[in-house]
């Protein structure tokens, strides 16, 4: 068979296609074509096998990890082929997603501390250590913070509010159920909190003034929102010029006895939806990671998602 049918019966596969052209802007690894395209990895490396045998690909070791990029060596006739696959690739259902994931992910190469700080997580409590806690690291963490004016959006019973309160200057938590917020009142008061504040409203449309607050937070609330981009909208108004934007919540999964159990609305978000709605938003400096995942089924991820007006 010559090359070039070779590389025609490779490039007939439109998964293959989009690996593809996601390294043709650049040379990537396993994992990171993973997080880009949420397909398994055995699946990945299949695909990235056959695209190296046909000489379209070539492929690099660093430790455990496989980067691969475009084979810049390939015959003429490969590389005509692989252009025509890759402007292809832009009429697919997956390649604005795929831009904003690898967009993503190539921000997270250049975060050597939140590499870091996953290492340090993940060695956390592998030894026991006395007296060393994750209570005890938040509470350190919470020290110091500087005061802030936060919004605590769909935050229930205010567990996080209550905490955060013992050193933020103000704030105010809005929760859609009055019975909530009355109970929240009470606590406030019984423990003395004056700097803590509950208001009975809904997160797509807090009744908070424009410019008020520097931090807006939704704590496992978003997924709750029928309209999320429009929870993420009435952020951005709320917050004050440099203010910012934390986004606690689900990855997406294929839980559907969420909405039961729970009374989730959305079964988690995809990483780019998140990014999407931000900047449609108007708010700069996104950054998106997944950091944490349930060790027990069905293995809940979360996202943490954070931006700056």
């Amino acid at each position: 068979m010559s090359q070039i049918l070779k590389c025609l019966r490779v490039l007939g596969d439109p998964t293959r296609v989009r690996l593809a052209a996601l390294l043709h802007r650049g040379e990537l690894s396993v994992n990171e074509l993973q997080q880009i395209t949420r397909l398994s990895q055995p699946r990945i490396s299949t695909h990235l096998g056959l695209l190296q045998e046909t000489g379209l690909l070539a492929s690099r070791r660093e430790g455990k990890r496989s980067f691969y990029r475009i084979n810049l060596k390939a015959a003429k006739s490969a590389m005509d082929c692989l252009q025509l696959a890759v402007a292809g690739a832009h009429e697919t259902e997956f390649h604005r997603t795929d831009l904003l994931n690898l967009k993503r992910v190539l921000q997270q190469r250049d975060q050597r501390a939140q590499v870091y700080f996953n290492q340090v997580a993940g060695r956390f409590d592998r030894r026991y250590g006395p007296g060393r806690s994750w209570q005890a690291f938040g509470q350190f963490l919470l020290r110091i913070l500087p005061p802030l004016d936060i919004a605590d959006l769909g935050s229930g019973e205010g567990l996080l509010g209550e905490l955060m309160a013992r050193r933020a200057r103000r704030v105010i938590c809005i929760d859609n159920s009055t019975r909530i917020v009355q109970f929240g009142q009470r606590k406030a008061r019984r423990n003395g909190l004056k700097n803590l504040e509950f208001k009975h409203g809904n997160i797509e449309q807090p009744p908070l003034p424009a410019r008020s607050v520097d931090v807006a937070l939704f704590s496992q609330a978003l997924h709750h929102a029928a309209q999320p981009e429009r929870a993420i909208q009435s952020a951005h108004r709320i917050l004050r010029k440099g203010g910012q934007i934390i986004i606690l919540d689900l990855l997406q999964h294929d839980f559907s006895k969420a909405r039961e159990l729970y009374g989730d609305h959305w079964q988690g978000f995809a990483e780019s939806d998140l990014h999407q709605w931000l900047e449609a938003a108007g708010f700069k400096q996104i950054e998106i990671s997944v950091v944490a995942r349930e060790a027990t089924p069905p293995h809940f991820q979360t996202l943490l998602a954070s931006a700056t007006k």
